[in-house]
C-alpha cells in the first residue's frame, strides 16, 4: 500500500493545480498578411506547448497537416521527429505555458507549416480566474479568415487575393475552385472557431 501513495499524491496534487489554475489570455497575430488576422482566446496556463498548439490552429482556422515550432526566447520548441533529430528541438510535450510565463514571459512565436511558414506573434495580455461553466478553452475574439491552407505563404496569399479579387483574371475561376468555390477574406465565426476548441481537453 505504501507504494502507492507517492503516484496517489501525484494524481492528487494534478487536479489541484488543474482546478486551481488561472487562464491566460492570448492574442494571436498572424505576421505579414492583410487584412490583419487575429484571435483572442484563453487557455489554461497550465496547459503543455503541445496542448496549446492544438489552440493555436484551431483558434487561427489550420487544419494541422504541417509541422510547427515555437519560438521562446531564442530556444525552438516542437515535436520531434525521430528520422529527423534535432538536437536544438525542445520537446514541447515536457513544456507547460505557466512555466515561461512565471519566468516573465510575454510574447513569443508559434510557425505553423514550415515550408509556407506562417508566422503568429503570441502575447500574453493577461492572466484572469477561470469561470465556472465555460469551456477550459475558448475564443473571444477575432477578425478576418485563416489563409488557405497550401496557398505559399504570406505572398502566395497577396497574389491569390489579387486574382480572386479580378473578374477578368484568367486563373481566377481556377483559383476559386481549389479554394472550395468561394473565400471571403474578411471572415470570420467565434462560434465556427468556438466550436473547433470545444474538443480540446486542457
Amino acid at each position: 500500500m505504501a507504494s502507492r501513495r507517492p503516484a496517489a499524491n501525484r494524481a492528487v496534487a494534478r487536479r489541484v493545480a488543474k482546478l486551481t489554475a488561472l487562464q491566460a489570455q492570448l492574442r494571436i497575430e498572424l505576421k505579414r498578411v492583410e487584412p490583419v488576422v487575429w484571435r483572442r482566446i484563453l487557455v489554461p496556463e497550465n496547459i503543455t506547448l503541445q496542448k496549446l498548439h492544438s489552440a493555436l490552429l484551431g483558434a487561427m482556422g489550420w487544419l494541422g497537416g504541417h509541422m510547427h515550432e515555437y519560438g521562446i526566447s531564442r530556444l525552438k520548441y516542437g515535436l520531434p521527429d525521430p528520422d529527423w533529430p534535432d538536437p536544438e528541438l525542445y520537446d514541447e510535450r515536457r513544456y507547460r505555458l505557466k512555466t515561461f510565463i512565471q519566468s516573465g514571459l510575454r510574447r513569443f512565436t508559434y510557425i505553423y507549416d514550415l515550408g509556407d511558414y506562417w508566422e503568429h506573434a503570441v502575447t500574453v495580455e493577461d492572466l484572469v480566474a477561470p469561470s465556472s461553466g465555460l469551456p477550459p478553452v475558448r475564443c473571444l475574439a477575432g477578425e478576418n479568415a485563416c489563409p488557405p491552407e497550401d496557398v505559399g505563404s504570406a505572398d502566395g496569399y497577396a497574389s491569390f487575393l489579387d486574382i480572386i479579387n479580378n473578374p477578368l483574371h484568367e486563373e481566377r475561376a481556377n483559383l476559386l475552385e481549389w479554394a472550395g468555390g468561394s473565400f471571403d477574406p474578411t471572415a470570420f465565426s467565434i462560434d465556427d472557431v468556438n466550436e473547433r476548441l470545444a474538443d480540446i481537453k486542457a
